[in-house]
C-alpha cells in the first residue's frame, strides 16, 4: 500500500520551479509498541492532565501552552498566535544557497526525508535541479515550516530523487573541545599501528543492514509469537558470568598480537 506523503509543495530555484512531495526516510512503525491495560479488566487505561496544585481534571479547552520566565510564572501562549507564527515557507522550498558538499559536517544533519516528484509535469525541472547539484557536487540550503517550526534544510541529490535532512538549530550543536581537548595529541605508536590496521582488514565486511539488526526486538517478537501460539518454551539457561578482568593494565602491544594470532587461527567448521 502506497504511503501517504509526510508534505507537497514546491521546490523552487530562481524560475525554475516544480511540484514536490516529502516522504520520510526512516521508519519507526516496525518497532513492538505496547499500550498500558488494566490488569483485572485488560482495558486500555487512558491518561488525563490534572492540574499539579489541585488535583483536579483539565479540560481539553482550558489547556494552553505556557513560556516559564520565573517560579509558577507563566507566559501564555493561544493557539492563534502560535499559528500565526508560521510563515511562507509552509509551501515552498525556495533554494537560495549552494556549499559544497563535504561542508556540511555529520553533527548537523538531523532528520532525512526523501524529496521527489508530485506532477510528472515537473519531473524534467526536477530533474534539472538535481543534475546540476550533483555535477557541481553542492548541496542547497533553504527553509521549511514542519510541525509550527521553521527548520533549515539541506537538499543532497541521491540517485533519481533528492535527499532533504533537516538540520540542527545552532543551540544543538555542542563544541567539540571540552570533550576531545584533553586527549593527548602525541602520535601513535609506529609499532602499534600494523596491528589495529591489520586487525581493521581481517574484520571488514560489506555494509548489510543486518549489522544494526535489533536483538532485543526480535527476542519481544518471539514472547509475543509463543504467548499467541500458548506454546511452551524450555527455560533459557542462564548465562554464565564473565570472569573478573584483572586490575593490573595489559600491554597494548600483548593484546594486539593474541588479537591477530586469534585471527589468524583456521576456524573450527
Amino acid at each position: 500500500m502506497a504511503l501517504r506523503p509526510y508534505w507537497k509543495g514546491y521546490l523552487k530555484l530562481s524560475l525554475v520551479t516544480c511540484p514536490v512531495q516529502m516522504m520520510p526516510a526512516t521508519s519507526e512503525s516496525e518497532k513492538v509498541r505496547f499500550h498500558t491495560l488494566n490488569r483485572e479488566t485488560h482495558n486500555r487505561v487512558v491518561s488525563h492532565y490534572v492540574d499539579a496544585v489541585t488535583g483536579k481534571e483539565v479540560k481539553e479547552e482550558d489547556e494552553v501552552k505556557g513560556y516559564q520566565r520565573g517560579e509558577n510564572d507563566y507566559i501564555i501562549l493561544e493557539d492563534a498566535e502560535l499559528e500565526n507564527v508560521a510563515l511562507d515557507s509552509t509551501k515552498t522550498i525556495d533554494i537560495d544557497v549552494f556549499a559544497p558538499h563535504d561542508s556540511v559536517e555529520w553533527i548537523w544533519l538531523d532528520t532525512p526525508y526523501y524529496l521527489s516528484p508530485n506532477d510528472p509535469v515537473g519531473q524534467e525541472a526536477f530533474s534539472v535541479i538535481r543534475d546540476a547539484m550533483a555535477a557541481e557536487n553542492m548541496v542547497g540550503i533553504s527553509r521549511l515550516v514542519i510541525s509550527r517550526r521553521e527548520r533549515a534544510v539541506m537538499l543532497e541529490a541521491r540517485g533519481k530523487g533528492i535527499v532533504l535532512w533537516t538540520l540542527r538549530y545552532g543551540d544543538e550543536v555542542r563544541d567539540e573541545e571540552p570533550y576531545f581537548g584533553a586527549i593527548d595529541d602525541a602520535p601513535s605508536d609506529s609499532k602499534v599501528m600494523p596491528l589495529i590496521q591489520q586487525l581493521i582488514k581481517k574484520q571488514t565486511h560489506h555494509w548489510d543492514s543486518k549489522l544494526v539488526a535489533d536483538p532485543v526486538q526480535d527476542r519481544l517478537l518471539e514472547i509475543i509469537e509463543a504467548k499467541r501460539t500458548k506454546t511452551k518454551r524450555s527455560p533459557k539457561t542462564k548465562a554464565s558470568e564473565p570472569k573478573a578482568t584483572p586490575n593490573n593494565v595489559i600491554n597494548i602491544m600483548d593484546a594486539l598480537r593474541k588479537s591477530v594470532e586469534a585471527e589468524n587461527r583456521p576456524r573450527k567448521r
